[in-house]
């Protein structure tokens, strides 16, 4: 049974820190491409950061803020955020795929994952 169960999120100040972590269940755990989505309501889904193939995706926005790591003993992908700004405000999704080699960097379309979490809500206000 594939199971992606998020925890973390909730209310914080602009400058502020969370730090989201996505359980993942062993077999789910093997897809080789895991990372963080997050989504606003009227806009599409997008990568925020993603790790597979040796490699590592930030969205622009989030570079030098946010830090995305693995705890391969407990099958938990963490997203520590720190220097949160209003814009950060979205739900944030854990997913994982088995997919091809990407080279240089990772598939950062939503459409290219179909495991995915529940999501969590992080929200940045002052």
């Amino acid at each position: 049974h594939e199971q992606l169960v998020e925890s973390g999120g909730g209310s914080v100040q602009p400058g502020g820190s969370l730090t989201l972590s996505c359980e993942v269940s062993a077999n789910t755990y093997s897809r080789n491409y895991i990372g963080w989505f997050r989504q606003v309501p009227g806009k599409e889904r997008e990568g925020v950061a993603i790790i597979g193939g040796g490699r590592t995706y930030y969205v622009d926005s989030v570079k030098g803020r946010f830090t995305i790591s693995q705890d391969n003993a407990k099958n938990t992908l963490n997203l520590q955020m720190n220097s949160l700004k209003l814009e950060d405000t979205a739900m944030y999704y854990c997913a994982a795929e088995r997919l091809p080699w990407y080279g240089d960097s990772c598939p950062r379309s939503g459409n290219e994952y179909n495991y995915w979490g529940q999501g969590t809500q992080v929200t940045v206000s002052s």
